[in-house]
């Protein structure tokens, strides 16, 4: 083991020194007494500009006026304009490779320039000449686009909103904004597939799912979806999944907001549900066909029912009850559980998350254990390390769509970890008694307004229970709005005579009684809202009032101080990998730089404190920015319109496919329902094409990663009278350029299909190629992978759809606030509605608008091709040492490629997961592992990681590959050596006993680097056969006196 140490260590530095000795052979030729080159770090106008141009150097220059910027009499020479312009430029700032080591790179894969590479890699048939943005093509600079921001942040009017409809001001604590919202180290991690370096957020998705399953009474919860629409349609389809698609009715009742119900009808049509919308009285399941009922707790315009009798008679026809609630409300309400709901879904936004004119915002899903198999999302589980100590890690992820593909439960991938952990630190941050305090507040609120309304007459309050959401009648609903309009305040219309009131934690008493003089129509109002308090009574029946404990976990009882919490959040950042701590390489998720200046507008209040329902005429900033981000997206891509509301990848695949149905029934085609999907395909392609109703007809591939044409050929012609669509992935999820791609889209297009693009790898096309170029019709781009929106843990994302023109009018719309494609289509016929919001998560859009605004056109074309630059030098830099499995016709790859890995199963024992393992103890994340290929690794480096960033992985790999040897050649043992007993974590290197047969220093150390920063996994090999489907804090000490019972695992394949 010392001997692989050595060997890695002297490659590295004979690569250092190599590299320095030309640096200075460069230096020596290119040096001049007159002229030299500014450092790209340093601006063009300091006197010190120049690594090669000392101090002493530009004092002796001053008298050599050809050198001189500035000086006296005729040795004065003009300078350029081009100096004078700011030069906080951002490109040089995202795109890592300076054009000295682009040359160098490109010339180490065998090529003269980047250009050539690119050249060499790019097929020449799908080349774009070049890339013109209307606005912003030339990039602005950093203050530049903050100045920008700052000016349409301005144009956003914020109203004090009372709008509720499931969105809600909230205080997001300051804590909790700083070290979370605005802090890399959670917003830059991935999705925890790799648990020994995932402990702190996984502990804090925990968290979240305790926190539901408390307060809605349910032993199960996911750790986040999309949003509560979503949420609903995703326990719609549960139901159809529990009868086994034997019932065909799905009833919703009126009292839902109307942007679920929008949702529920749009997703039932792909799976034939007929959904039937009625008042509760009305509710019939006298068909025998009804599979489940959606219902609101509290409804939508506030009433509390007891909804006991209702859940036992729907139980009684074999009925599945599911309902929508509010968290902040069950901290007052008997939980659903309580009730007998099966299924409980709702948002945790009002738990310290900003509305952000819709999102982004953590949805949940709980239920029984008896559906545990069925439910969407992730799960977090408890199960132990390789030392026999309590660990956590994701839980039956064959559920899934990245196992199940077709068959998976759901489609959903990215979910909204950073939301769910923001949700989570508020219930912490408050505990128990925090939040009941919170929750009597706002009852009290809205006691103390009805109470007011029934002193000023002429208005009639509902007679039903309610908890925040006060409904009122009255002879004139739109005076009354007009008149808080004027007062800045906006109202829910709910018809010509009814008006509902939601408060929230920011309501205060000055707000109340402002209400109270609008309602008074000019009046003077005799009271104020701090008199009224002895009269407010509790609102709730007592037999709705909650009775049960909840938050009894220590967690939720001792972080209450910020010195206390700001230590937790740190305790839990510091068990997590992130891009603070070094390049997470995984193939086909584009792990980029989320750069501060992108960051920044997230936060600020203007773009934060909007209510997605608002009058668009208060949210003129947005609306400029969403239609400035819809033509760059349209120039990119080759479209003619965009659609931003889905608030996922996987969302834009299914709002793609649901575009490319809703055009062949316009022309009549219902019967197209074929839908084509290579095997190497990602595995929502499959799980959203199912969604749709569609049959799967799968297509393979060549020796060479390509799609076999032939064989897609026949699939098509086969099925020509039946053919919807192709989904297809370009550059292909083998890394490679496929050269007939063109071809592929005219075979399908000749037989009556639609070409779906997944936007995956679109951080290989931009200002190279594009979809529309390349001729598909429909395509989502993924702005969390190319466009920079953070991963976030496992979320947010975004994934608004482009189309082509002949597809713009069947683009979503929106129940409560229209909205449609950007720039609008001549007509619309709308498909439905796909995401809660208008715009789907909107706060994240300025993160890729900044983005896109500051790079301009030739900066994004470079850091195409710098992405591709860094995979082909990653890829020659291991092709020695690894069998780099797919190339294109010329011998390259494009931004990622995939390592062969198989063979060391035979020779060594050795799979990708224990490479992954150990490249944790070198401080780095693993690539994807095995996908799509079993028994390999997908390696995505980006343009925004350095060269010496590539090398340091790369010499990682390097020293593992001569680990490997030493297995293969008899000299580590094949079932105790390093790679199996990876990863090493303090507590056992420090631990008393030591048995294994490499030393600890070797297990710890085994580059030079780390001894200089080294991030530590925190935990061993975290095991699945131990695993325990805990979806709260609850079992975990359950588990340490289970495995007191057990003897000490081994690590279990």
């Amino acid at each position: 083991m010392e001997r692989a140490r050595k060997v890695a260590n002297r490659a590295i530095l004979k690569r250092l020194v190599n590299e320095s000795k030309q640096s200075r052979n460069g230096e020596m030729s290119s040096r001049s007494p007159v002229s030299y080159t500014p450092s790209r770090y340093v601006s063009s106008l300091s006197p010190f500009g120049s690594k090669n141009h000392s101090r002493s150097d530009s004092l002796g220059a001053r008298n050599v006026s050809n050198n001189v910027g500035f000086g006296v009499g005729s040795q004065i020479r003009s300078i350029s304009v081009e100096a004078l312009k700011s030069s906080d430029t951002f490109p040089r700032r995202h795109n890592s490779a300076t054009p000295e080591e682009q040359t160098k790179m490109a010339e180490s894969c065998g090529f003269d320039s980047l250009d050539a590479l690119i050249d060499a890699t790019v097929p020449k048939a799908i080349r774009i000449d070049s890339m013109k943005f209307p606005k912003f093509d030339g990039g602005l600079t950093e203050s530049q686009m903050i100045e920008h921001m700052k000016d349409l942040e301005s144009k956003n009017k914020i109203f004090k909103s009372f709008i509720g409809m499931g969105y809600y001001n909230t205080h997001v604590p300051p804590v909790i904004l700083r070290n979370i919202m605005e802090n890399p180290a959670w917003y830059t991690q991935y999705t925890p597939y790799q648990a020994e370096i995932s402990q702190g957020r996984l502990e804090s998705l925990l968290n979240f799912q305790t926190m539901i399953t408390d307060l809605t009474g349910l032993p199960m919860s996911n750790a986040s979806l999309l949003d509560e629409g979503t949420a609903a349609a995703e326990a719609m389809a549960m139901c159809n999944n529990i009868v086994k698609g034997k019932k065909k009715t799905f009833i919703i009742a009126n009292n839902c907001h109307p942007q679920t119900i929008d949702i529920c009808k749009t997703r039932a049509d792909g799976f034939d549900l007929k959904v039937v919308t009625a008042d509760l009285k009305d509710i019939d399941y006298s068909s025998g066909d009804v599979c489940g009922v959606l219902v609101q707790y509290p409804g939508t315009e506030g009433e509390i029912l007891d909804y006991g009798e209702f859940v036992k008679n729907a139980h009684a026809q074999g009925v599945k009850v599911v309902m929508a609630t509010d968290l902040l409300a069950l901290i007052m309400l008997k939980p659903p559980g309580e009730l007998g709901a099966d299924i409980v879904v709702g948002s945790a936004q009002r738990f310290g998350v900003p509305m952000g004119y819709g999102g982004p915002h953590a949805a949940f899903l709980a239920t029984s254990q008896e559906y545990k198999r069925m439910m969407p999302g992730r799960i977090i589980g408890v199960s132990v390390d390789s030392s026999g100590k309590p660990a956590l890690r994701m839980a039956m992820q064959t559920r899934e769509q990245h196992i199940r593909r077709d068959k998976a439960t759901s489609n959903i991938c990215t979910a909204q970890a950073l939301l769910a952990n923001m949700a989570a630190m508020y219930a912490v941050y408050h505990g128990p008694e925090g939040l009941k305090t919170i929750a009597q507040r706002v009852h009290g609120l809205a006691g103390a307004f009805a109470v007011g309304l029934k002193k000023l007459g002429n208005i009639e309050v509902q007679g039903l229970p309610f908890f925040d959401t006060v409904k009122v009648t009255c002879a004139d609903a739109y005076a009354i709005a007009d008149a808080a309009y004027k007062s800045e305040i906006n109202l829910r219309v709910v018809d010509a005579k009814t008006i509902t009131v939601s408060f929230d934690e920011t309501t205060t008493l000055d707000d109340l009684d402002k209400l109270f003089k609008v309602f008074a129509g000019g009046k003077p109002v005799s009271f104020t809202a701090a008199s009224l308090a002895p009269e407010v009574e509790n609102a709730i029946p007592s037999g709705l009032l909650r009775q049960s404990s909840y938050l009894t976990h220590q967690i939720f009882n001792m972080y209450h101080t910020e010195h206390e919490l700001l230590r937790y959040l740190h305790k839990l950042q510091s068990k997590d990998l992130s891009l603070c701590h070094s390049m997470i390489p995984l193939g086909s998720c584009t792990m980029k730089l989320n750069a501060t200046t992108e960051m920044m507008p997230v936060t600020w209040p203007g773009f934060t404190d909007i209510h997605p329902f608002a009058p668009s005429e208060q949210a003129q900033g947005y609306q400029e920015m969403f239609n400035n981000l819809g033509d760059l997206l349209c120039t990119i891509t080759g479209f003619d319109s965009f659609s931003l509301q889905p608030n996922a990848g996987a969302a834009g695949e299914y709002a793609g496919l649901m575009v490319i149905r809703a055009y062949h029934k316009s022309r009549g085609d219902h019967h197209r329902n074929v839908c084509i999907i290579p095997v190497s395909a990602h595995g929502t392609n499959p799980a959203s094409a199912a969604m749709c109703g569609m049959k799967i007809v799968p297509v393979g591939t060549d020796s060479k990663g390509n799609i076999n044409i032939e064989e897609l050929r026949k699939a098509a012609e086969a099925n020509r009278d039946k053919l919807s669509a192709l989904m297809v992935t370009y550059p292909s999820t083998h890394g490679v350029y496929e050269e007939g791609i063109d071809e592929i889209c005219r075979i399908i297009h000749d037989n009556g299909g639609q070409v779906y693009m997944d936007g995956a790898n679109m951080n290989a096309q931009v200002g190279l190629t594009s979809p529309g170029f390349i001729g598909a019709d429909v395509c989502h781009l993924n702005l969390h992978k190319t466009f920079c929106i953070p991963h976030g843990g496992g979320g947010p994302g975004m994934g608004p759809i482009g189309v082509k023109k002949h597809l713009a009018p069947f683009l979503p719309s929106h129940p409560v606030v229209s909205t449609g494609g950007i720039p609008a289509p001549d007509k619309s016929h709308p498909l439905g509605t796909i995401s809660a919001a208008p715009w789907g998560s909107a706060l994240i859009l300025p993160i890729s608008y900044t983005y896109i605004a500051m790079m301009g056109s030739k900066g994004l074309t470079d850091a195409s091709k710098i992405a591709i630059l860094n995979a082909n030098y990653m890829a020659k830099r291991l092709e020695n040492y690894y069998p780099v499995l797919f190339r294109g016709v010329n011998g390259t790859v494009a931004h990622e490629f995939i390592v062969d890995l198989r063979g060391f199963k035979n020779t060594a024992g050795i799979e990708p997961e224990d490479v992954a393992k150990r490249l944790m103890d070198y401080g780095f994340h693993g690539p994807t592992m095995s996908w799509p290929v079993p028994g390999t690794l997908m390696i995505e480096p980006t343009e925004s990681e350095s060269k010496a960033e590539l090398d340091r992985f790369c010499d990682a790999l390097i020293s593992i590959r001569e680990e490997i040897a030493q297995i293969e050649n008899g000299k580590a043992d094949i079932h105790n050596n390093v790679l199996k007993g990876a990863p090493h974590p303090p507590s056992l290197l420090m631990g008393d006993a030591w048995t294994k047969p490499y030393t600890r220093e070797y297990a710890a150390f085994p580059a030079s680097w780390l001894r200089t920063a080294k991030f530590w996994p925190t935990t061993g090999d975290v095991l699945t056969m131990y695993m325990v489907i805990a979806t709260s804090f609850a079992p975990f000490s359950q588990c340490r006196r289970w495995l007191k019972k057990r003897r000490q695992p081994t690590r279990n394949r």
